[in-house]
């Protein structure tokens, strides 16, 4: 029997969203940044599919149109939540932070939308363009003068990884500015920085490495 007023219509589509999900590997953070901005409960521990089950139909509507239905919205922000969980991805069994500041060798703290630390220290930073115009080479000069500023600062000297990730794409001139800037570094240092562009096309992710 079906309570009066329960469409049933909403649980069916729930257990749709929970069965297409739970095939993504969502990172934990994700889950929980979703659930806070949809103010939805969320199973702290336990199997994929009872933990999507556990949060609100707002929350799984909005991770099954990031994620399933790769959506864009005004905001640029599911856009976002698709870069960080490609971010992560590629660190396993390393701390995720989000919007972490990072004081560089300047002085200057340095708002970060995307920091990997493993042991404890920064391995990896991404920034990303989820909306707009296509990343220019005055973008791509900032991102370096940021990056080089932390890793050359006590907290990143093993950063080894710099990610600037594009919705919007990347100009041309862009891309041969920043393998220009990155030959700047030096090869045969220990934790040698490497910077690479993600461009999110067609529902994928595209990386070279500059």
């Amino acid at each position: 029997m079906v309570k009066k007023g329960f469409p049933s219509f909403g649980i069916t589509q729930s257990g749709a969203f929970v069965a297409a999900l739970k095939n993504y590997n969502l990172p934990d953070f994700i889950l929980a940044l979703v659930a806070k901005d949809c103010n939805s409960d969320l199973l702290e521990r336990g199997r994929i599919d009872d933990r999507l089950s556990s949060m609100n139909d707002q929350s799984l509507e909005l991770l099954h149109k990031v994620f399933v239905e790769c959506e864009e919205d005004a905001d640029g922000k599911y856009a976002q939540y698709r870069f960080f969980a490609y971010v992560s991805s590629m660190y396993h069994k390393c701390e995720v932070f989000i919007s972490e500041t990072i004081p560089g060798k300047s002085g200057k703290n340095h708002k970060m939308p995307i920091a990997i630390k493993n042991n404890g220290m920064y391995v990896a930073v991404g920034f990303n363009k989820s909306k707009g115009h296509a990343v220019s080479k005055k973008d791509v000069v900032k991102f370096y003068d940021v990056v080089t500023d932390v890793k050359n600062g006590e907290h990143g000297t093993q950063l080894v990884d710099a990610i600037y990730g594009s919705s919007a794409g990347f100009k041309g001139e862009a891309i041969v500015e920043l393998e220009k800037l990155s030959k700047k570094i030096d090869p045969d240092e220990e934790f040698k920085l490497n910077f690479k562009t993600a461009n999110f096309e067609n529902r994928i992710y595209s990386v070279t490495k500059c």
